[in-house]
Parts: structure tokens; C-alpha cells; sequence
């Protein structure tokens, strides 16, 4: 069979922006799944980049959103550009008939625009994912098949992040925070450090919300008991809920051993999950159980797996797209990022209290609406 056939037997993805998410990320990542998908039209704001980027895959390329969507070869529609973009993206996407929407992190600013997202995906029938990596690792599936009760048990949830700083390239690619030129922010202003802090929750903290959030039933009644700021880069954030401690923990310096876990601890069980850094093609995570047994403590390893979260996005999108596979519920991708947004406010709240002297816990109350 010939390749122009293979190819025509694919499903086709256009790609709005082409900074170094898409380059890093996406194309690797559908170079390996040539088999289901073909990249077939490149948008970016800057003629140039667009041009340069599509001729690596041999796809159409363009400046205008109105052409990517109105593109027939383009089935699937990754949306990677400025986050202030997303929703109305999204909705255009959803309203062009195509067939699937990924959206990178956060698929909308606040809780009215995720709601108008839902609405016409509900409408349109369109499925939407949303790109945290984390969620579709085989590592994290693989703790999901074996974590038996843990989400209803675990006491304490934590995500602890260390990364070197790649300042070229990951303030585009994690929205983290707006560095000043040639230096670190400066921390003696008060809103410095409540848009650091709100940059590590959105830009990075957000790949593990989700996750947390699975063990946290009572996750509408967040609370913030301490929120500071990591030098030069990152963030300590303790959080509670009626039955639950969380702790969200960031440091990028120049370490030359990169890590990012999420745990889960019961009184008789904990899991491990060791996810590679972001923003490389570094394989998949790994999950460890450790279990108190009548014999002994028990543990076991699940992984690394043959692909990473990023591959696994563009697997989830591709059933989704052909069909055979149920779409998540849009009041998931609701509830993880309100979530996300709440902890947000709620930690901005007690960094203001903090700076007058109040120091009682920080309560976000739920969004009216937001949740199921």
C-alpha cells in the first residue's frame, strides 16, 4: 500500500500556534503515531515561524484561525496558543464540526468561560481534552487499575516538583512566570509575589491538580494554611479540606537532578508516582505502591511504560476522533479546572492576610455553578 494512501487513512491535525510546545512537544509526539495521525496545517500569528514549522511535516501553513478551521484535511484541532486565547478558540473549534479539541493548560481564565465551553461541546457533540500530560500517563493509569480504595483512605496527597530553569523556552511552554530580564522578580513587591504564585498554580501546579483532586472528595472546601514563595523560582502551598492534607511544592534552581512525584498516603498504603520533567520526551511514569500486609510491608513497581502523557493525548484523541472511545464528561474538565483556580484565589487571599497580620486559614468558597 502506498504511503499517500496510509496517509489518507489517518485522521488529520491542524495546530494553532507553533511556539515551542507544538515544536517540542506535539510533533515528536505524532512523529511516533504516523500510523493514526497526520499533521496537516500549521497556524501561527508570525508568517514566518507558521511556514518554517509546517515545512517540517509537510503541511499546510497559514496566520489566519478562519483557515485552519475551514481546512477539510484537518479532523483534529490542537489549540497551543496564548491562554487568553483558549476559550474562544475552543468554541470555534467545537462550532467548525471538527472532530476532536485538544486544548492546552488551562482551557479557560474562569468558571463562565469554562461553562460556555461546556455548553457548546454539549451542543456540538465535539469532544474536548485538555492537555495535562499527567492524566493520560500509562503511569497514572496503571495507578488507577491498582490503587483498590486509596482515593477514599489517603489522608495526605502531595506533588513535589524540582526542575532546572529554562528561561528561553518555559515561560512560553508552562506560562510559569514573567521573568525580568537577566534577573529573578522582585520579591519585595507584595504583587510579585501573588502572580509568582499564581503563575506556579496555573502554569505548573495545574498537571497535578487533576490528580490530586481524585483524592480529595471534599475538594470544594479548600482551604490555604500557608502560602510562600520558593527563591529563585517556586512555591510551598499547605492546603487542607475537612479530611485531607495537600501540599504543592515547586523549586527551579540549577539542580542537576531533575524530579516530579505525586503521592497519595493512607494509614496502611501509599503510592508514588514519578513522572519525568516536562517539556522533554523522557518516557513515562512510574507507579509504586507500598502496602502494610499481615506477611510485611509489600511493595510494588508498575513501569515505565512505552510512551509518555504526551503520546498519550494524542492516543486518547485519536479513539475519541474515530469514535471509539467515550469522551470525558465536560463537568470533569470543569471541576479540575475550578479546582485549580479556587486553590488560586484562595492562596492570593492568604498571602493578603499574611501581609496584614491575619493569619487564619484561607476558606475559597465554591464557585456558585462550578460544581456537579
Amino acid at each position: 500500500m502506498s504511503s499517500h494512501t496510509d496517509a489518507a487513512r489517518t485522521l488529520g491535525v491542524g495546530i494553532l500556534g507553533a511556539g515551542p510546545v507544538t515544536q517540542a512537544i506535539h510533533l515528536p509526539s505524532l512523529a511516533r503515531l504516523g500510523d493514526l495521525l497526520t499533521v496537516r496545517h500549521i497556524m501561527d500569528v508570525d508568517a514566518s515561524v507558521a511556514e518554517s514549522v509546517a515545512a517540517r511535516v509537510g503541511a499546510t501553513h497559514s496566520t489566519s484561525i478562519d483557515a485552519l478551521l475551514g481546512d477539510p484535511a484537518v479532523d483534529i484541532v490542537a489549540i497551543c496558543s496564548p491562554h487568553q486565547f483558549h476559550a474562544e478558540q475552543v468554541i470555534a473549534a467545537c462550532r467548525a464540526g471538527k472532530k476532536a479539541v485538544l486544548c492546552e493548560k488551562p482551557f479557560a481564565m474562569n468558571a463562565e468561560e469554562a461553562a460556555r465551553i461546556s455548553a457548546v461541546s454539549e451542543e456540538t457533540g465535539v469532544p474536548i481534552i485538555v492537555g495535562a500530560m499527567h492524566t493520560f500517563d500509562p503511569g497514572w493509569s496503571a495507578a488507577q487499575e491498582h490503587w483498590d480504595n486509596l482515593p477514599d483512605t489517603a489522608h495526605t496527597i502531595r506533588s513535589s516538583i524540582v526542575l532546572p530553569p529554562n528561561s528561553r523556552f518555559e515561560d512560553f511552554a508552562t506560562e510559569i512566570i514573567t521573568r525580568p530580564a537577566g534577573g529573578t522578580p522582585d520579591y519585595s513587591d507584595p504583587e510579585v509575589i501573588k502572580q509568582s504564585l499564581k503563575g506556579g498554580i496555573m502554569g505548573l501546579a495545574i498537571h497535578d491538580l487533576p490528580l490530586v483532586r481524585r483524592f480529595t472528595p471534599d475538594f470544594k472546601d479548600i482551604e490555604v494554611l500557608e502560602a510562600r514563595i520558593v527563591r529563585p523560582f517556586g512555591y510551598v502551598i499547605s492546603l487542607r479540606t475537612p479530611t485531607r492534607t495537600i501540599e504543592l511544592r515547586a523549586a527551579m534552581n540549577n539542580t542537576w537532578k531533575p524530579e516530579w512525584s505525586f503521592e497519595a498516603l493512607s494509614d496502611h498504603a501509599a503510592l508514588r508516582i514519578d513522572f519525568t520533567p516536562s517539556y522533554v520526551q523522557a518516557g513515562s511514569a512510574v507507579a509504586t505502591f507500598s502496602r502494610a500486609t499481615e506477611s510485611g510491608p509489600e511493595t510494588t513497581i508498575h513501569g515505565p511504560f512505552e510512551h509518555n502523557g504526551y503520546e498519550g493525548e494524542w492516543r486518547e484523541l485519536a479513539a475519541l476522533a474515530a469514535g471509539t472511545k467515550q469522551p470525558p464528561s465536560a463537568q470533569t474538565l470543569i471541576d479540575d479546572l475550578t479546582f485549580a483556580l479556587d486553590i488560586a484565589d484562595a492562596t492570593l487571599a492568604a498571602v493578603d492576610a499574611q501581609l496584614t497580620g491575619d493569619t487564619q486559614p484561607t476558606t475559597q468558597p465554591a464557585r456558585e455553578g462550578a460544581h456537579a
